[in-house]
């Protein structure tokens, strides 16, 4: 595992573990479908959910494919937070991947089916490396 990424995954500040406690038993409806799609390696790789990275929760984070997967409402649509979180996790060799609310309410079979192509794509580039 590259050095910096180890230190940004394992050196999270200890305050944000009860904070994802918290987050993990008051999920979005949105959070709770996609892990029911995400949980039990159905996708071929283990998630965690509300994991701290760095000094930031993720809602799903793949470690062997350094994958975070963000459930975005409304309000992130012009988050500059979020915007400077993605540049962050990106500049630690991590991909981050944004869904919308409503597609996974909507369209769970199709938001899964895109996940899939990228969770495959980044295996093959990791390979590769």
């Amino acid at each position: 595992m590259h050095a910096s990424l180890k230190c940004i995954i394992f050196s999270y500040m200890p305050r944000l573990v009860d904070r994802a406690r918290k987050l993990r038993r008051n999920s979005t409806d949105a959070e709770k479908v996609l892990w029911q799609k995400l949980r039990n390696n159905s996708t071929g790789y283990k998630f965690k959910r509300q994991q701290p990275v760095g000094r930031y929760i993720v809602d799903f984070f793949c470690l062997a494919l350094k994958i975070v997967i963000e459930v975005d409402g409304g309000q992130h649509a012009v988050s500059k937070t979020d915007a400077a979180r993605t540049a962050l996790l990106e500049s630690k060799g991590i991909l981050v991947i944004r869904v919308w609310n409503n597609d996974v309410l909507s369209n769970i079979e199709g938001v899964m089916q895109d996940i899939c192509t990228r969770l495959s794509k980044r295996e093959t580039e990791i390979k590769a490396r």
